[in-house]
């Protein structure tokens, strides 16, 4: 875990963090974002003792970094920057296991067959790759070696700053999806400077957005797309930005609250008069608990008849539902595979909670394009 508590770091007179304190648990990969001067990078270079903070201190696994030796602190955490920083008179091979071999923690054989296994993992042929220079290397390329390189280490921390904003949108995009997978398999803490709010979206399972030297919110992506803390973090990530991230918007979110319901104990009659009432065509089902237990709609009371019994005789007691976490791609799934025109709202106990509607659902939809259209025209 790195902890950093009432971070102060400036150069000579000019302060550029300010009482700053953030704490990231082992294996997160945390992506920081702002506008140019407010501190990301400084933050990085302060984590790794490469700037010494004027007050405060950093702890990595309860262990102040203050009282660490430099060298020693900086050989354990790895290393990814914009421009790569490959050695040109070095062989890729020789790139990768220049700090293993200077730690001296491995004998020779252990490091060369770390180096194979790890340039295998990112997809290149050690027989073709090991021995080139990084000149002959595609951008790309390159920076999946940087990448290993700082893997290599045994770091449990990686810092990576911009390390895809120089490559063209097609290999950034191909090497945000091979740094997520190689996260899931290989569960390092990685802090990461972006300017790019969609890589954090994708990467990162914390965001922190920070504003002349001090974090205006750290957060998770979604809570940062729903609960924006202030103006400017709703600016800085856009207003439309939950829409085009749709996997974060879930039923809870869109939903009818407190849909038209009954208890299964009423009768038919009952029913129907709350149906009209309501100019429902059908109707909710629950038990004493609120517990969703069927569905009833005028279809099947038209093939009952009108009589005097209890409705838990005639609904439809395996309803189709979906939970409250379920987001808007897989409710748009659902509501076309099975051709439905509504859907029950369950927490995860089961409790009823609302209802969606095709016509909710463009309710929601065409309000969210007039404020685009709104926010455009301003």
């Amino acid at each position: 875990m790195i902890k950093a508590k009432n971070l102060k770091v400036g150069y000579e007179q000019k302060i550029i963090i300010e009482d700053l304190s953030i704490d990231i648990e082992k294996g997160q990969v945390v992506s920081i974002l702002g506008p140019n001067g407010s501190g990301k990078s400084t933050l990085l270079k302060a984590l790794s003792r490469m700037v010494k903070p004027k007050s405060g201190e950093i702890y990595i696994d309860g262990k102040a970094i203050s009282k660490e030796d430099p060298i020693k602190l900086r050989r354990n955490i790895g290393y990814v920057i914009q421009n790569i920083g490959l050695f040109p008179h070095l062989t890729i091979k020789e790139n990768i296991e220049l700090i293993p071999k200077l730690k001296g923690e491995k004998t020779e054989q252990e490091i060369s067959d770390n180096t194979e296994r790890l340039i295998k993992m990112v997809g290149l042929d050690p027989d073709e790759f090991l021995y080139k220079y990084p000149s002959e290397l595609s951008g790309g390329q390159q920076q999946r070696i940087g990448v290993i390189r700082a893997i290599a280490t045994d770091a449990d921390i990686i810092l990576m700053d911009e390390p895809f904003s120089a490559l063209d949108p097609i290999t950034r995009t191909q090497l945000q999806e091979w740094l997520y997978e190689l996260q899931q398999e290989l569960k390092k803490t990685i802090i990461f400077v972006t300017h790019d709010m969609d890589e954090a979206l994708k990467l990162a399972d914390k965001i922190c957005i920070m504003q002349g030297g001090k974090i205006q919110q750290y957060d998770t992506a979604e809570n940062l797309l729903k609960h924006p803390v202030n103006n400017f973090v709703k600016d800085f990530i856009g207003s439309d930005r939950l829409w085009s991230a749709p996997e974060y918007i879930k039923a809870k979110d869109i939903m009818i609250k407190n849909p038209v319901k009954a208890i299964e104990t009423r009768t038919v009659i009952q029913v129907m008069e709350i149906m009209r009432t309501n100019k429902v065509d059908s109707i909710l089902v629950t038990d004493k608990n609120n517990l969703l237990v069927g569905i009833l709609t005028v279809k099947e009371l038209r093939q009952n008849g009108i009589q005097d019994y209890y409705i838990y005789k005639v609904m439809n007691k395996n309803p189709l539902f979906i939970y409250d976490d379920c987001n808007l791609i897989e409710i748009l799934n659902i509501m076309n595979k099975e051709n439905v025109g509504h859907i029950p709202v369950v927490s995860k106990d089961r409790q009823l909670v609302g209802l969606i509607t095709r016509s909710s659902l463009l309710s929601v939809l065409s309000e969210q394009f007039l404020e685009m259209e709104v926010s455009i025209l301003d």
